[in-house]
């Protein structure tokens, strides 16, 4: 089963977290030698962000990310697992994990809506 990794910062993430984190490499390794990790994707800071909805007709467009948030996305991967636990473990080994967050979600289908 695919599923999507997101990577989060943590403001609550001290400097002993991060010392404890293993290298960003050492993950890499790991999923590429199980073939698990598919694709990846960093994203540029809040900062950069648009958000843009449309509310009783009328266009908004504004700056920075939709949520007011000291956490915030910092890339996704996609990863194959076995399982939900297998997605635990393979995320258990990623650097964010202590130096940030990361959301597991399942992936209901890629390339577009069901049809």
């Amino acid at each position: 089963m695919k599923y999507v990794m997101f990577i989060c910062g943590d403001p609550e993430a001290t400097d002993a977290d991060s010392a404890a984190a293993p290298p960003i490499s050492d993950w890499f390794d790991y999923m590429n030698d199980r073939r698990a990790y598919i694709e990846g994707i960093r994203l540029q800071p809040p900062a950069e962000a648009t958000t843009v909805r449309v509310r009783h007709g009328e266009v908004i467009v504004s700056d920075g990310p939709f949520t007011e948030s000291k956490e915030w996305i910092a890339g996704v991967a996609i990863i194959e697992c076995e399982s939900l636990d297998d997605a635990i473990a393979q995320a258990l080994k990623h650097n964010m994990a202590y130096e940030g967050r990361l959301e597991i979600r399942p992936i209901h289908s890629m390339g577009g809506p069901d049809l």
